[in-house]
């Protein structure tokens, strides 16, 4: 149970959070933080927060439980904000998708890694942003990624771990390292990949009749092109490691892909065509099971 948590950036994750946490009556007081105060305003009136301020001090003042919910570039901004001001006992987390930046950035603000600062990553989202998108099942069944450093407290996992359990959500554990390179390759590869395809088609002289002659497989992948760009921007400067990596990888393999058409060699076409339905059939089975 908490007493009084401050979210930092109420919207789409931050306000479903919220709603999830509202609905499980897990919390006493829920304080928005933003810079935006018709943004804060209007979570109030939708019932995702209780109390909202713009001041970093006052939302963390008596707070037991603080969770950062802002685009990644804004995260060492906000540590630093709130530095001077958390409480001993007060549990820190974040929702980044990009965790080694996140650490970094604590490490620097605090001189050092906070015991009681828990880097987490919930694996849900949608297309929509903002507080009017937030929906309080977002998070469940879908897991949450927990990457604590050998110094973090394990009161402080523990405390995290359960205030997601209570939306719903599955709570994992990676390292750092391991969650970006596969966040890299699940999420931020697809996302740049949909942005890239969406912005070829705007450059051709039939995009109206693309988008209305798609079947539900582009529909489908173009649909993530919609998500924030501002978000999407900081994720691909903060994993930039990993998303190149990964996004070479992927180069390298379309490139082979496209001499293959070029020399007409169906067989090479069907072992890639196959390798890639085979793995992905028996992995969805895997993990469909396993949940």
């Amino acid at each position: 149970m908490i007493k009084k948590l401050a979210i930092f950036g109420v919207g789409l994750i931050g306000g479903s959070l919220a709603l999830a946490l509202k609905r499980a009556g897990y919390c006493e007081l829920i304080v928005g933080c933003d810079t935006n105060v018709e943004r804060l305003q209007y979570a109030v009136e939708l019932d995702v927060i209780d109390q909202f301020t713009v001041n970093p001090s006052e939302a963390v003042a008596g707070a037991d439980m603080v969770v950062l919910a802002v685009p990644m570039l804004a995260m060492e901004s906000v540590l630093q904000a709130i530095s001077k001001d958390l409480a001993d006992g007060v549990v820190l987390t974040d929702v980044g998708s990009c965790k080694a930046s996140v650490v970094a950035a604590a490490s620097r603000v605090f001189d050092g890694m906070p015991p009681r600062f828990v880097p987490a990553h919930p694996i849900a989202g949608r297309e929509k942003s903002g507080v009017e998108s937030s929906l309080e099942d977002l998070f469940a069944a879908h897991k949450v990624i927990l990457t604590p450093v050998q110094t973090t407290d394990p009161n402080a996992i523990a405390a995290v771990a359960q205030m997601w359990e209570a939306t719903g959500a599955q709570v994992k554990k990676l390292g750092i390292e391991q969650h970006d390179l596969v966040l890299a390759a699940t999420s931020h590869l697809p996302h740049v990949l949909a942005y890239s395809i969406v912005d070829t088609i705007a450059e051709t002289d039939y995009v109206e009749q693309i988008f209305q002659f798609a079947a539900g497989g582009f529909r489908d992948f173009s649909r993530i092109a919609s998500s924030d760009p501002v978000m999407w921007r900081d994720i691909c400067l903060e994993n930039k490691d990993a998303i190149l990596d990964v996004l070479q990888t992927f180069q390298a393999n379309l490139k082979e892909l496209e001499l293959a058409i070029i020399k007409s060699d169906g067989n090479a076409l069907m072992n890639t065509f196959v390798n890639a339905k085979t793995i992905r059939d028996a992995n969805v089975m895997k993990h469909r099971v396993e949940t």
